[in-house]
């Protein structure tokens, strides 16, 4: 049996116990609840910041949730450190994990790296028409590993960002407008003056074709196998394909109706 100076010394030290954890937990939790309305706010804030920059939305997200999740994660560890418990080694483990996360998908954070870098320095958009990676095609989306394109025949192309960044990206929708370039071959008995007035009547009859810079012919070479000669003219990039379909076609029937023969 315990003598009574024992019992109220053991009674004193369960209380001093108390007391001490009580107030630790009690500390630990406004630190979280405090923290949690912190990584919110500042959640928030870097959003706002982010938009009014005029970030990619894909990216906005992305960062916004990393913000969140690292604000989170100190405010853990803070909380976990007040109520005495050592979080060296614990984030040792965190450290650890992460490097054998990331040797585990280095070929995911490639890709994910050349999406940041995409969506930062925009050398395309959604809707834009691309070359890249060894395929070519409208832009339709643009994520952090990967983007998403659909051919002219309506195939869906997904590529991973790293191939794509990696390679030599082609931007044919970028410039407002582009050049139409017909390069044709004609005999050496081909009336020049007769191709010039030919080509400036067709050209005259399509309201697409802009006036500046002006339509030219060039003549290129005068090979062996006849005359080389470049038609050039500028349109809208959105009218590219469809100017240049049309020009070729009526060309042709121009040309036909004078009796000028191709090569």
């Amino acid at each position: 049996m315990l003598t009574r100076e024992q019992q109220q010394e053991l009674l004193n030290l369960l209380i001093q116990l108390i007391n001490y954890f009580a107030t630790r937990i009690l500390i630990a939790s406004l630190i979280l609840l405090l923290g949690l309305w912190l990584a919110k706010l500042i959640q928030r804030l870097s959003k706002r910041l982010m938009i009014k920059a005029q970030l990619e939305p894909t990216l906005i997200r992305f960062l916004v949730n990393l913000i969140y999740i690292a604000t989170v994660t100190f405010v853990v560890l803070a909380a976990l450190g007040k109520l005495g418990i050592q979080t060296t080694s614990f984030i040792a483990v965190l450290g650890a994990a992460g490097l054998a996360i990331g040797l585990a998908l280095q070929g995911s954070l490639s890709n994910f790296a050349s999406g940041v870098f995409m969506i930062i320095f925009r050398p395309f958009k959604v809707q834009d028409y691309i070359e890249g990676g060894g395929v070519e095609g409208t832009v339709e989306e643009i994520s952090i590993f990967t983007t998403l394109l659909t051919t002219p025949d309506n195939k869906i192309i997904i590529i991973p960002n790293s191939k794509l960044y990696g390679d030599k990206i082609v931007n044919h929708s970028i410039q407002p407008i582009r050049r139409v370039d017909l390069k044709l071959t004609f005999n050496y008995h081909t009336n020049l003056d007769q191709l010039r007035d030919i080509f400036t009547s067709v050209v005259q009859g399509d309201q697409r074709i802009i006036s500046e810079p002006i339509p030219d012919i060039e003549i290129q070479e005068i090979a062996a196998s006849g005359i080389k000669i470049l038609l050039t003219v500028w349109v809208r990039t959105p009218d590219y394909s469809r100017v240049r379909s049309d020009l070729n076609e009526r060309l042709k029937h121009s040309l036909d109706a004078q009796g000028i023969q191709l090569v």
